[in-house]
């Protein structure tokens, strides 16, 4: 009479077979995108970003899409986590495709979209696995302008103009400096370029192909991928530091 102890062991399972594991969550990012700079100005929003997505410390993909479309008016602008951006991006569809469906008639705010990522954020991170983004929200409707921030933890906040990633320490003061209410779009867009340039000199994850997206109320548009003007000839970039005066080589 054979027992239940007797009975055979189960057949070890080949590696890489996860049935059973326990559930895993992302702990870092891997392939991530940098600043995104938002302002207003007289007749809309403005978001901008350059278009490189980083794998770890490697300049591995140049011309990613950091800026969306989220329905008719709004616009989104993210740095982290590029595979995580691709979920809000596909998590918002859903939400204005459902929107389109109803047929009433109704399309969400700027602000709407914005208190509805807060919430998804906030709850990403209380189940232990944030989508690890900084979304900058921009839109306009009804006359109003609307720019605000969310990150990871669900953090949100708005503002007359913001900056995500490196751009909070570097391109805020230059916005605190230069920035009116009142600008022209072409002066919103000629301070975005300054600010993605300091950025592209001073931030080794930046690169000086851009994108500008606006939000007005003809709806919203965003550029093709253009370079920036750049130039190393300023006497802090010539200057040998550290007393590196060879080519950095044994």
């Amino acid at each position: 009479m054979s027992m239940p102890w007797d009975a055979p062991a189960a057949p070890a399972r080949p590696a890489g077979d996860l049935r059973g594991a326990p559930t895993q969550h992302t702990q870092q990012p891997i392939v991530t995108g940098t600043s995104v700079i938002g302002l207003k100005y007289r007749d809309g929003v403005m978001l901008a970003a350059d278009t490189l997505a980083s794998y770890g410390t490697l300049a591995m993909f140049k011309d990613v899409e950091r800026i969306a479309k989220a329905g008719d008016n709004t616009l989104i602008g993210a740095g982290g986590e590029y595979s995580d951006f691709q979920q809000i991006q596909h998590t918002l569809e859903h939400l204005t495709g459902d929107d389109t469906n109803y047929d009433d008639g109704f399309t969400r705010s700027p602000s709407e979209i914005f208190y509805y990522l807060r919430t998804v954020m906030y709850q990403r991170r209380n189940k232990m696995n944030p989508l690890w983004n900084n979304i900058l929200v921009a839109g306009y409707k009804d006359g109003k302008s609307f720019l605000g921030s969310v990150d990871l933890i669900g953090t949100a906040y708005t503002d007359d103009f913001l900056a995500t990633g490196f751009g909070s320490y570097l391109a805020i003061p230059i916005l605190r400096k230069k920035w009116r209410p009142d600008m022209e779009e072409g002066e919103a867009r000629e301070l975005l370029e300054e600010c993605l340039r300091i950025l592209f000199y001073r931030d080794c994850r930046a690169l000086n192909k851009i994108r500008i997206a606006k939000a007005t109320a003809e709806g919203t548009l965003i550029s093709d991928a253009y370079t920036l003007e750049t130039s190393w000839a300023s006497a802090s970039f010539q200057t040998v530091k550290g007393g590196l005066d060879g080519d950095g080589g044994w």
